[in-house]
Order: C-alpha cells, then sequence, then structure tokens
C-alpha cells in the first residue's frame, strides 16, 4: 500500500510530515512517497535523523500556498506537491494521497486530476466527531457553499457508505442537521433534502438538531459545506476553550493541583477523544480516487492518523462502494422538487 503525501504544504513545513510518515511506516504495512521539494526534503530528513526504504521521495518544484487561489494552481501550479501527489494516484503509482495543504487546492486538484465519481454531481468533506457513544461523521463540511436538496441526499449516500466502512455497520443511522427535530423544520432546501430522504433506502432518523450532533444518535449527519464548516470550527473553539479553561482552574487552586494526580489519566483519556489528531484527515468523498484532507496545522500524530485512514479506506474498496450505491440510489424515479 502506497499513500502520496504532501510533505510541503501545511503551515509547520516538513517537518511533522516527515515524522508522522516515519511514525505510520513504524506502525502499519504502509509506503509513503513524500511528495515536494527533493533537496529540501533530504537535508530535513537527515537533520531528523529519518532514513528507510519504505519512505522515498517525488519532486514537485512548486508548492501552492495556504493564500493563494485554488484556481491559479491550475493555470501556473501543476509541478505544485498537491498537484503532482495527486497524479501519482491518478497513475496508479499511490493508492492514496494525504494533504495538510490548502484545502481548497486538494479539492481541485482531485476534481481535475482524478474526476468525479459516476453519478456524483458534488463531492463532500466528511470529518469525524466525537459523540458520547463513540464517533460520527459530519459532511459536507467545507467543499460546497451552497447546496440543493439532491445534493444533500447524494451527500447522505456517500456518508452512508464512508459510515459501514468506519463503523462496522451495515445500516448506519443518517441525520440531516437543521434546526428542529419536526419535518416542518428547516430552510426550504433542508425541508425538500428531508423528503427526498426519507422515500430513500437509508436508515434515515430525521432531523438533528445542533445540540444533539454529539449524542450519538445518529451516525452520519448530513448538512451543507457553509454549515458544516461553521459548526466543525466552532466544536474545534470550544473543545480548545474547555481545554484551557479545565487547565486554568485546576492550576489556579491548592485544591486543584492536589487533585490533578487522581484525575489526570481520566483528562488525558478526554483529550484523546476531542482532539483532531486522533482523527488524522478527513476524506473527500465523490472523485474517483482517495483523498485525504488535514488541517494546515497538523502535528506529526495526525499525520500519521491520516495515512493510516486512507490505508483503510483503500484497503476496504471505500470509493467502489460508494460509486455502487450512488448508482443504485439514482436507478429510481427522480423526485420532483418544490419550486
Amino acid at each position: 500500500m502506497k499513500i502520496a503525501l504532501d510533505a510541503v504544504g501545511g503551515d509547520h513545513g516538513p517537518a511533522p510530515c516527515i515524522e508522522g510518515a516515519f511514525q505510520a511506516i513504524s506502525e502499519s504495512d504502509v509506503e509513503v512517497i513524500l511528495v515536494g521539494d527533493e533537496t529540501m526534503l533530504k537535508q530535513e530528513c537527515g537533520r531528523l535523523g529519518y532514513n528507510d526504504a519504505r519512505v522515498s521521495i517525488r519532486h514537485a518544484s512548486q508548492v501552492v500556498t495556504m493564500e493563494e487561489s485554488p484556481a491559479a494552481m491550475v493555470r501556473k501550479k501543476r509541478d505544485s506537491s498537491i498537484w503532482v501527489a495527486t497524479g501519482m494516484v491518478k497513475s496508479g503509482e499511490a493508492d492514496a494521497v494525504v494533504s495538510p495543504g490548502n484545502t481548497g487546492a486538494s479539492m481541485v486538484a482531485s476534481f481535475f486530476v482524478l474526476g468525479l465519481t459516476k453519478g456524483v454531481e458534488r463531492p463532500a468533506i466528511a470529518t469525524s466527531l466525537p459523540t458520547v457513544t463513540g464517533e460520527a461523521i459530519i459532511l459536507d463540511v467545507g467543499a460546497n457553499v451552497d447546496c440543493g436538496a439532491k445534493d444533500l441526499h447524494q451527500f447522505a449516500v456517500m456518508g452512508n457508505e464512508y459510515g459501514k466502512y468506519l463503523f462496522g455497520k451495515p445500516n448506519p443511522r443518517v441525520g440531516l442537521l437543521s434546526i428542529g427535530e419536526e419535518d416542518s423544520k428547516g430552510n426550504e432546501v433542508t425541508k425538500e433534502a428531508f423528503k427526498l430522504l426519507k422515500a430513500s433506502s437509508l436508515n434515515f432518523v430525521g432531523n438533528v438538531e445542533g445540540r444533539e450532533v454529539y449524542s450519538g444518535n445518529a451516525d452520519v449527519v448530513v448538512c451543507d459545506g457553509f454549515i458544516g464548516n461553521v459548526a466543525l470550527k466552532i466544536s474545534e473553539g470550544v473543545a480548545e476553550t474547555i481545554s484551557k479553561l479545565l487547565l486554568k482552574e485546576i492550576s489556579g487552586s491548592l485544591l486543584g493541583r492536589l487533585a490533578y494526580p487522581l484525575i489526570a489519566a481520566p483528562l488525558k483519556k478526554l483529550k484523546r477523544r476531542i482532539d483532531y489528531a486522533e482523527f488524522g484527515g478527513a476524506p473527500l468523498l465523490g472523485v474517483n480516487g482517495i483523498t485525504i484532507i488535514c488541517h494546515g496545522r497538523s502535528s506529526a500524530k495526525a499525520i500519521k492518523n491520516a495515512i493510516r485512514r486512507a490505508k483503510g479506506m483503500a484497503e476496504g474498496r471505500v470509493q467502489e462502494l460508494i460509486q455502487r450505491n450512488i448508482e443504485g440510489s439514482l436507478a429510481g424515479p427522480p423526485v420532483e422538487q418544490e419550486i
């Protein structure tokens, strides 16, 4: 299993990517191809003291920065690390691509180089969130700002297949993110999407309010990319704030410091549950290949786990299952949408 890693696109340079790659090969049967400036990557590997035949380097002379327009990459930066890494999946040199770089560039490269899965009109980024019962998938979290009811239905189909792989469940529970549990709640798009999902063969559990996302009542939560991205960023901010406030309260009193040894283990376990690095990265579903998008500030641990997730998806043939399920969902008669 070979994973192409955009090793120079992240906020912190190649070091976390290289460290994550070597952690990945030490824990699982995988090969990693570091994509980026060859001289820089060789120097950084030497500085970090890493050398293993299971990690190789593919030269790419350009980098797409976080501030650059993804459209500019198509015109001027086709030798960028993310474009070259994605091309390796297209050519069969790699089984998946992982990138902590410019999210828009990752999506555009996947769209142009890999193309969309047959029947899919828009790809979706599907990320994992911790719940009181385990883990849930929410999609889309940033690939599409404006969506129609049909798009949300397709997201649900893709998320359902991804959920089968991720949770090992034959029939994941699918919910629609809305402002109330009643089918009459929401805007026109969500109300129409409710009808499509209710009429589908999915295990649709109805609308899910924002406060219920973390309850574990749904395995897959569907929304448009604008709402999903806002919800994700707020969740990350809340988790970080709670951690800081908790640490402040513990260190700010004698009783807290005395009690810390007794509560340290549960606190560390809680931190692992809410740490995005544990999930690694989010797959871009609906393209003809496996693309894992990571945080720009990903740590070595996050990169390692993203590589592990990419490997698992490739071995589980998730993309092929999504293709089959999408084609099956489109086989029935179309449902007319209200205007």
